[in-house]
């Protein structure tokens, strides 16, 4: 009985995600959502005026809708959210919560201790400001 099930349960189930490194999450949807909410809680501790936390939570909202949304239909997911199989999008998320925490640890909100020394932020004859565009 055994070997009859096992194909057809490699039929159901992927059985790589053909990334070296990357393997196939038994159950990425719950866990996707998990961490998007994750990021969200540690987003809310960084004022809101901070540019990271606004584009950093707009983003992270979309895709949560995007979730709930496909109401767990992964090939779904996967084209809406445009960032490959499920895998990769739940290993993205992962990154983004760990950069939110690390953010939060730096508190790169705060203005600089120290001042730049003049032309430290020039490049190419330019002034570099968070709000100039290249």
């Amino acid at each position: 009985m055994f070997r009859f099930t096992r194909p057809l349960l490699n039929a159901v189930r992927k059985p790589s995600t053909g990334i070296t490194g990357l393997k196939v999450h038994h159950d990425p949807v719950p866990e996707l959502k998990k961490t998007y909410e994750a990021t969200l809680q540690t987003l809310s501790a960084i004022p809101q005026s901070s540019v990271y936390r606004q584009g950093t939570e707009a983003l992270t909202l979309h895709k949560l809708k995007v979730l709930e949304k496909a109401n767990g239909n992964v090939a779904t997911i996967e084209k809406e959210l445009d960032e490959g199989q499920i895998e990769e999008s739940l290993d993205i998320a992962q990154d983004e919560l760990s950069l939110a925490q690390k953010m939060l640890q730096w508190k790169a909100w705060e203005p600089l201790e120290e001042k730049p020394q003049p032309g430290q932020w020039q490049y190419f004859g330019k002034e570099a400001t968070a709000s100039s565009s290249s």
